[in-house]
């Protein structure tokens, strides 16, 4: 139980050193780190210093660390709060110029040349700030044509794509109904040859019973002529 108190109060001790320290103090340590290129604790530094400093000095100085880790985002972040809070022109013009150049390296162009006409707001007279939204004007009139040309292609891809669909769609279909009007012939050849076998049976039949009526009548005739020779065969009487 002892040894939990004394823990306690250790992390109270060290709690009310930390907030002891001043937020001066905190960006002296952190610029100290940030000139050995120690980011992380610089960072460290800043953080506590944001918790205590309404300038947006220690925000500044935090984006800064931020930005040499390529936390381009989070030190956007600490940039727009650091112009946000600052009342001093200077502190706000290069919070909004770091804005810019953050965003320009994380290629977001547009955002940049914001950044950077909010800062010549304040700062009208900064020619880095002038020529830096002159590269970034290029490289957002860059970006947005590769955007055109991307969809550009993209689009016609999908018009290739579409029209190989309806090229196979349409062989498909043709092909299915070739094969149907084959199979449409085949049927009615063999219903032809079916009707054509038919009609030859039926011939065949008919001329059987022909030959049947023909050789009955010829047997009718032989047996008239047999009977009309006997008659004939007989001796007449005498009167």
């Amino acid at each position: 139980m002892k040894h939990k108190i004394f823990l306690v109060v250790c992390s109270m001790f060290l709690a009310f050193s930390m907030y002891g320290q001043s937020s001066h103090s905190l960006l002296m340590e952190g610029d100290d780190h940030y000139k050995k290129e120690q980011y992380d604790l610089a960072e460290e530094k800043y953080r506590k210093a944001t918790l205590k400093d309404k300038t947006g000095k220690a925000a500044y100085n935090l984006g800064n660390s931020l930005s040499a880790q390529e936390r381009y985002e989070e030190a956007a972040n600490q940039f727009s709060s650091a112009a946000a809070l600052s009342t001093n022109p200077e502190v706000k013009s290069k919070a909004l110029y770091n804005l810019g150049n953050t965003h320009f390296k994380n290629q977001k162009f547009q955002e940049s040349v914001d950044a950077y006409k909010r800062a010549l707001d304040v700062n009208s007279e900064d020619d880095q700030t002038k020529q830096n939204l002159m590269m970034a004007k290029k490289m957002l009139q860059v970006q947005q044509q590769q955007q055109q040309q991307q969809q550009q292609q993209q689009q016609d891809q999908e018009n290739q794509e579409q029209n190989e669909d309806q090229e196979q769609q349409q062989q498909q279909q043709q092909q299915e109904q070739e094969q149907q009007d084959q199979n449409q012939q085949e049927q009615q050849e063999q219903s032809q040859s079916a009707e054509e076998s038919k009609k030859k049976d039926l011939d065949k039949e008919d001329a059987r019973k022909l030959l049947e009526i023909i050789d009955n009548e010829e047997k009718k005739v032989q047996e008239k002529l047999r009977k009309i020779k006997g008659n004939s065969s007989k001796p007449k009487k005498d009167w």
